[in-house]
């Protein structure tokens, strides 16, 4: 080629001429971001109308995910609402309270029963061992319980709690505060007076809901012998249904001579701190296995139990937790379904619309634009499906916690775990039918009928 002939390539040459050069100016930059941004909100608006033009389908598709982030949104809720209830329960004690006590509280089968009832009981000359003897125990008591009908006048109140408690320091290892009135004093309990505290429910039964401060002074029957009230507690609400506040306390004296004696203790221990907890159940152990006279083999049985509120809630933790794996494994399977019906319906949908794919292929659009329109409608569609499934499950948890009592409480984590879940579960479904959609050949796709 010729020297001029050259020096004219070049000037007409497109890489010389800059036609091919990227331009990587900030106006392009943003021109780029709109236009994709824009092709979003176009598929966006196209997989919403198309959503809307078949609603049989659309609500069918809903189902599976509706029922699976229901689930779990429900469980958790109430999970959560009944972890703060128990937690607050039966820790109301604090962590520096533990019993002593011929059975243990929670008792798994027949055969344990039989066994733990073989024990000797926990006595009053046990108790008092233990009050006199361990250095570390802050504050003891002892305590017995017994249901009984109350009466006052022409009302009765069924299934109420009579505690017998002593000294007056059980009322603190209790938890328990006066709304109105007052606690007896050391020589009215020893004295074994016909004196009661009453928990709120009882106001509410026997004195139709008056103020607490009118209630003081007056009298109820108790297993047919009179008592007057001295004070009212404050209100402990539910828990599982049952009521915490149908209940109550008198002197351990005048329980004793009211229902006799009962066949074992419950003696109750607070230590100061809970650092001093482990230390003080070790003395407790110590002064017990003395008393009876026992040198302890291993593995052999020590004869009485010493617990804390954590059996509780470690027993609690437990059933919870199968509770969550069952409502997972629903949860799981109900979205499974779900994402197969997704999966199909897309399918249905690349199908009834294999023209449309093949005009916008003619037009010039790219796989990727054909696989992001699909996979967008199918996120669409579970997103949509999640967030209703969202409102479904608090309905469901605010329904339940109304009906048992406890409170509600809603977790971000937990909607944005039921929309996000359920979105993955949409691009996953979505991504073989996005896929076969990219795929099609335009002029294949423009011949079928």
């Amino acid at each position: 080629m010729k020297p001029a002939e050259t020096d004219e390539a070049q000037r007409t040459s497109p890489r010389s001429s800059g036609f091919n050069q990227p331009i990587t100016t900030p106006l392009k930059t943003k021109s780029l971001r709109i236009l994709r941004l824009t092709a979003i909100w176009e598929a966006l608006r196209v997989a919403i109308s198309s959503l809307r033009s078949n609603k049989l389908r659309t609500a069918l598709t809903l189902v599976g995910i509706i029922v699976g982030v229901s689930a779990v949104i429900a469980v958790v809720t109430i999970i959560k609402g009944l972890d703060k209830t128990v937690a607050t329960t039966f820790s109301s004690q604090g962590s520096t309270v533990f019993t002593v006590s011929k059975r243990p509280r929670v008792i798994t089968s027949r055969e344990e029963f039989i066994k733990f009832n073989k024990r000797k009981d926990v006595t009053r000359e046990d108790a008092e061992a233990i009050f006199r003897l361990c250095s570390t125990c802050w504050k003891s008591g002892i305590a017995v319980s017994s249901v009984e009908i109350v009466k006052h006048k022409d009302q009765r109140s069924d299934s109420v709690v009579i505690r017998g408690v002593t000294p007056a320091a059980m009322f603190d290892i209790d938890a328990v505060a006066i709304d109105a009135g007052r606690f007896w004093t050391e020589s009215e309990g020893e004295r074994a007076r016909e004196i009661c505290i009453v928990g709120a429910d009882i106001v509410e039964n026997l004195f139709g809901g008056i103020a607490p401060d009118r209630v003081i002074g007056q009298g109820v029957n108790i297993a047919g012998r009179p008592y007057q009230i001295l004070g009212v507690l404050q209100p402990l609400g539910k828990i599982f249904g049952n009521s915490r506040d149908n209940i109550i306390y008198i002197p351990y004296s005048t329980f004793q001579k009211s229902f006799g004696a009962r066949d074992s203790l419950v003696v109750f221990v607070q230590t100061a701190s809970a650092d001093q907890l482990e230390e003080t159940q070790d003395q407790v152990r110590t002064i017990m296995r003395n008393r009876r006279g026992r040198v302890l083999t291993e593995g052999e049985d020590e004869g009485f139990s010493v617990e804390s509120s954590d059996v509780f809630i470690d027993l609690y933790g437990k059933a919870t937790s199968n509770i969550y794996i069952v409502t997972y494994l629903v949860a799981g399977v109900s979205l499974f379904v779900g994402g197969i019906v997704v999966m199909n319906i897309m399918l249905v949908s690349v199908t009834e619309r294999t023209k449309e794919i093949g005009i916008r292929k003619a037009l010039g659009a790219r796989r990727k634009d054909i696989l992001t329109q699909f996979l967008i409608e199918s996120v669409t569609v579970t997103a949509v499906g999640g967030a209703i499934g969202v409102l479904t499950g608090f309905g469901l948890a605010y329904i339940i916690s109304a009906l048992i009592g406890f409170p509600l409480l809603i977790s971000i984590a937990s909607v944005l775990l039921g929309v996000g879940v359920s979105s993955v579960v949409g691009i996953v479904s979505g991504l073989w039918p996005a896929w076969r959609a990219a795929r099609l050949h335009p002029i294949e796709a423009l011949r079928a009928e």
